[in-house]
């Protein structure tokens, strides 16, 4: 229980249940405030004058009960009604249709009132605001008629004439406890806010290997709990960063003493595979030597990948970024392949066209990008045998491109490794700050090597 007493949930609960106490005493102390007032205006207006019914039979009484259509006796009359209703508006139009008297008119009316626009005010009227009531003179329409208009607010109930009357003060004291109840809650999320701004904020900071900062727990609320777990995060994490740094270094020097141990008797094999390749052997012999010969190769350069991808992992691989003209730097790369995909058979189209800018790049790098995308290509588009090298240049970048007509890196070869030669091309384009691109299916594999040129969108 007193856990839930230091909760948020609980502070917020009492600020709310202090602004419902509030609203409900406003309105206590405006309903006794409307009674009150109820009955004086109760007592002080006649039923039957804010009866539409009473009030048209009135009119109409005292219309009829008029002897002559002189302006004296209707202005007499028009006072008399003014007396009783002071926001009313009358009017009288003669037999010869010609406005003779007005009182209070709002808006304006014609002089000469023809008998269609008798028909549209009668219609626009009927059943509107103002109320409105027509009646003949001497209850013969010969002698021209006369209309009341009184607004349809007179009939409101006293209730709604309170509302209407005192409506300010009540919206102004709702108006300030909700305002009230918004301050309160504001200073109170804003005190949370801050809370957990300091907690990003802590977050993000981070001491020498990288890791978050504990926090000071000041209070023991929700966010109190959550800096507590986040404190114990962090020395997990600490933990663990020490237990990945010791597996890192373990792993290095496990991956740097097999490379070291296995070039050593993969030498060794090589020297005597060179000798046995001299003797006087049969077909059969000749072509299993040349089989070792290319696995030995594929075993050296699956642990200079293995070297490589460890020193990325690392952050240790050297890099020299420098200006290269990169369409001739292709073109020298493919010159040294051009006799391996020529004794595998395959028909090679090479179209360059000169990019318009250099780029900034490792030439050791994107030479070992190249010639793992190239080795790619010998392991897995074998059933194709072609192989194409061009260039692609938009407003937005420039393009290196190698399209073959392979079976897809998704389909099963005999060749299909770990993928360790294009996890290095990813690795290295990316510390380059190039982007790749590689789209491969069942009619074959292309993949681009992009650089974006200045001004493009990233």
């Amino acid at each position: 229980m007193k856990r839930f007493f230091q909760s948020l949930q609980a502070r917020y609960m009492a600020i709310i249940l202090v602004a419902l106490f509030l609203f409900q005493a406003a309105y206590l102390l405006v309903a006794m405030l409307a009674m009150g007032l109820q009955e004086d205006i109760s007592g002080e207006q006649n039923q039957n004058e804010t009866d539409p019914k009473q009030i048209e039979e009135k009119w109409h009484a005292d219309a009829k009960a008029l002897k002559n259509s002189s302006r004296e006796t209707i202005s007499s009359l028009f006072a008399e009604w003014k007396k009783t209703y002071p926001d009313a508006s009358m009017f009288w139009v003669d037999e010869m249709g010609n406005l003779m008297e007005q009182r209070d008119v709002k808006g304006n009316l014609p002089a000469q009132w023809t008998p269609a626009y008798t028909a549209k005010f009668i219609k626009e009227r009927y059943g509107g605001d103002p109320f409105t009531v027509i009646s003949f003179i001497g209850g013969d329409e010969k002698n021209g008629f006369i209309v009341l208009e009184i607004p349809r607010n007179l009939f409101l109930p006293p209730m709604v004439k309170v509302a209407e009357k005192y409506g300010i003060f009540l919206g102004a004291g709702l108006l300030l406890i909700i305002t009230l109840f918004i301050i309160v809650s504001f200073l109170f999320f804003r005190g949370i806010r801050k809370r957990l701004l300091h907690l990003q904020e802590a977050m993000e900071r981070r001491d020498m290997d990288s890791l978050p900062i504990g926090i000071d727990v000041q209070k023991n609320d929700e966010i109190g709990q959550l800096e507590k777990t986040f404190n114990e995060m962090v020395e997990e994490l600490k933990e663990s960063k020490q237990r990945e740094q010791e597996e890192e270094q373990l792993r290095r020097e496990l991956i740097a003493n097999l490379s070291h141990d296995l070039r050593t008797p993969l030498t060794k094999i090589n020297a005597h595979t060179y000798s046995i390749g001299k003797e006087d052997l049969s077909p059969e012999g000749k072509q299993a030597v040349k089989a070792l010969e290319t696995s030995i190769v594929n075993i050296d350069r699956l642990i200079e990948n293995l070297m490589s991808y460890t020193l990325l992992m690392a952050s240790k691989h050297k890099q020299e970024l420098t200006e290269l003209d990169a369409v001739r730097f292709v073109r020298e790369n493919m010159a040294s392949w051009y006799p391996v995909f020529e004794k595998e058979g395959f028909e090679v189209n090479i179209e360059l066209e000169p990019f318009k800018k250099k780029w900034q790049a490792d030439p050791m790098w994107l030479g070992r990008i190249f010639d793992n995308i190239l080795q790619n290509v010998l392991r897995h588009a074998k059933d194709g045998l072609y192989l194409e090298v061009a260039t692609v240049s938009t407003e937005e970048c420039d393009a290196i491109v190698f399209i073959d007509h392979g079976k897809g890196l998704k389909n099963s070869s005999n060749e299909k490794g770990a993928g360790i030669g294009l996890s290095i091309v990813d690795m290295m384009v990316k510390g380059m700050k190039l982007e790749w691109d590689i789209d491969s299916g069942d009619s074959g594999t292309v993949i681009k090597i992009i650089r974006k040129t200045l001004g493009a969108a990233s």
